[in-house]
């Protein structure tokens, strides 16, 4: 099968999902002329006007009739958020004069719910492109395939392997449009309840908005410079917690709850590991800002309980500078960030399910060192027994994963040190924000700026895309321009 018709399998559908895309897109014109924001109007609708036209070209070429391999689905997954987050960097560029590479890395980081920004001032920006990133974090928390299966209403091979191949791996109902639909019912319905509970700290309507949507999808995203402690809000903070939590739990558990008419949040296995270490994290933070950096109580607990939840989480809300801290603290940190919260969730990181995974098959392999060969070790997970070739198979493939976010931590960091050539730059700011970065957290050091050279930006770019389609998309998107799918 030549390049061509592999190609031609998947163009169809990128042309779909780009083409409802381009409708989601929209919605920032709306703000342009609510704020009368008239010169926005054309630089915002760059981007779904870009994004519509491609998709219909593509919609338009001749496509095969083969059902497309996974190899294919994870290829055309990586392509759209590629797409995607260049198309969203426009308006920016359009907008604002702002560096087209800066733009793309802005859009990047909204799609991917990163967090990390090269705005060289928030409070200058308008409001349009303020909800414009708003946005991008709310779409892109779900992923950009089920917004577009749950809008397409299409089930089909085709379309539950672009959804799978987009890192969303749990199955709560019989179709990938079922399940799209209830995901997203469940999305708005935290959205607005995090909207009501938000606007209770006094903020004003707009404010509430942004914070919610992006608190919610576990971005991070300000519509103020100095980001939430811009507002001196006690409330506010203790607020955004619950909020950041509830995008970190599975989605699967609300719909369960729902149909069961009863919370069972303590029987799920992430949902435990995600309080613990949120409760564990607070406890630690709180302590070592006492100790190491003579904080009074109140506010060690308060920034605790807000930066262990924002690095468990995946949420770019911050209200104290890691780069003043303690080096144990930021090690907490480090570790927050970089388990993340759950799958099914909008969380990133390299989630609990597999930390959980990984624990369980370590104490498996242990127990069949320690006991004869011809004795059988069950590996038990979610209260099944698993096959041992099964679960060989799915513990090898889960470290295989965490492996390749460790080499690619190192891999960036030596790359972007080289690049930044002779600035003096502290290699653990570096390592700091190339973790939030791949782990699509957003709490900086604040090394990233817009003062990084442009490898720099690139590399952060390409972590963040990495980071948020779970390694293997990229990987099978770089191998099949190279060799095909003929593998």
């Amino acid at each position: 099968m030549d390049r061509i018709e592999q190609f031609s399998a998947i163009t169809g559908d990128i042309g779909t999902i780009l083409r409802y895309i381009s409708g989601g897109a929209c919605l920032p014109l709306v703000v342009a002329v609510i704020y009368d924001e008239w010169d926005m109007l054309l630089p915002m609708a760059s981007a779904p006007v870009f994004l519509f036209l491609l998709g219909t070209l593509l919609c338009s070429l001749p496509s095969s009739k083969r059902e497309a391999r996974l190899s294919q689905a994870l290829f055309a997954v990586a392509l759209i958020w590629l797409i995607c987050a260049f198309a969203g960097g426009m308006p920016f560029t359009f907008g604002t004069g702002m560096p087209y590479l800066d733009a793309v890395f802005e859009s990047m980081s909204g799609w991917t719910d990163t967090g990390l920004t090269l705005l060289p001032d928030v409070d200058a920006t308008p409001h349009t492109l303020l909800f414009w990133r708003s946005l991008m974090q709310w779409l892109g928390g779900l992923g950009i395939v089920a917004f577009t299966v749950a809008m397409a209403s299409r089930s089909g091979l085709t379309e539950y392997r672009l959804y799978r191949s987009e890192g969303r791996t749990e199955a709560f109902m019989p179709s990938v449009v079922a399940q799209g639909f209830q995901m997203w019912k469940i999305y708005i319905i935290l959205t607005i309840c995090s909207i009501l509970l938000i606007k209770v700290s006094g903020v004003p309507v707009w404010d509430a908005i942004n914070i919610a949507m992006v608190g919610i999808a576990t971005g991070g995203f300000s519509v103020h410079t100095a980001g939430i402690p811009y507002y001196d809000n006690v409330l506010l903070e203790m607020l955004i917690i619950p909020v950041m939590l509830a995008g970190a739990l599975p989605f699967k558990l609300y719909y369960l709850s729902y149909r069961n008419k009863k919370l069972g949040f303590f029987k799920d296995e992430q949902a435990r590991l995600l309080f613990i270490l949120f409760g564990l994290g607070a406890a630690l933070l709180a302590f070592d800002l006492i100790t190491f950096n003579n904080l009074d109580i109140w506010t060690a607990i308060r920034q605790g309980l807000f930066m262990s939840a924002a690095g468990v989480t995946s949420t770019g809300f911050q209200v104290a500078s890691p780069g003043l801290w303690a080096p144990v603290s930021v090690m907490i940190l480090f570790l927050l960030m970089f388990i993340g919260g759950s799958s099914g969730s909008t969380a990133g990181g390299i989630k609990l399910s597999r930390i959980a995974l990984g624990y369980r098959g370590m104490v498996w392999w242990f127990r069949r060192v320690f006991v004869s060969g011809k004795v059988l070790v069950p590996f038990r997970y979610e209260g099944k027994v698993i096959p041992k070739n099964v679960a060989e198979l799915e513990v090898s493939r889960n470290m295989l994963v965490i492996l390749l976010y460790m080499i690619i931590i190192f891999a960036a960091a030596v790359l972007v040190m080289h690049a930044e050539g002779d600035i003096q730059v502290d290699s653990s700011n570096v390592i700091f924000d190339i973790i939030t970065a791949i782990c699509n957290n957003g709490i900086s050091s604040g090394f990233v700026s817009p003062d990084m050279s442009p490898i720099s930006k690139i590399a952060f770019i390409v972590i963040m895309w990495v980071g948020r389609l779970e390694v293997m998309p990229v990987i099978v998107l770089v191998m099949g321009l190279l060799r095909g799918f003929e593998y």
